[in-house]
């Protein structure tokens, strides 16, 4: 069930032209990643739709300092990145529609889909990868099961870590439905 760039527009209205441009990707990456139905494809867009800004961003907002909190510290291990000040936080931000964070998550994307991502970590800003990345991590989370199941707060614990951003992922999952049902 290929979705629409007038559908994608219903349910991001917020993305104007962005959602011409992803719609070929998005479909590419979620038949890859059987995020296929109603169910699993609504709670898919969704978190990517609140996690992008409505596919606006697709690289983590904030400069050095801000994203200093992934280069050293507890934080920076868990990630992967090396324990010293030296730029794995600005390098490794959060990019694609889902926001793969620090250097073990870009090695193991990079892994899955057969690109060097520690070397260039800059293509999970291309259309594709950004959503070739999302769809991978969904995968290797479990998600489509906690799609079939409705558990959406938990999808977005798995995403997010906790529930930020949870009326609008709630809101963005109810208008997706609508739209795709």
């Amino acid at each position: 069930m290929p979705i629409t760039s007038a559908q994608l527009l219903r349910i991001f209205p917020n993305a104007g032209a962005n959602a011409g441009i992803f719609t070929p990707a998005l479909n590419a990456a979620m038949g890859c990643r059987q995020i296929v139905g109603p169910k699993r494809v609504a709670a898919f867009l969704a978190q990517v739709g609140h996690e992008s800004g409505q596919l606006r961003y697709v690289r983590e907002l904030g400069n050095a300092a801000y994203l200093s909190k992934y280069d050293t510290g507890p934080l920076a291990l868990r990630l992967g990145n090396t324990p010293e000040a030296d730029g794995d936080g600005l390098k490794y931000r959060g990019r694609g529609l889902i926001q793969i964070t620090g250097r073990a998550n870009y090695q193991a994307c990079g892994e899955a889909l057969g690109l060097d991502l520690v070397k260039a970590p800059e293509l999970l800003e291309q259309p594709q990868w950004a959503a070739h990345s999302a769809a991978w991590f969904w995968s290797i989370n479990g998600l489509n099961a906690l799609a079939d199941a409705g558990h959406f707060d938990k999808i977005t614990q798995r995403i997010n870590g906790g529930q930020n951003g949870a009326a609008d992922r709630r809101a963005l999952y109810a208008q997706a439905l609508k739209v795709l049902e």
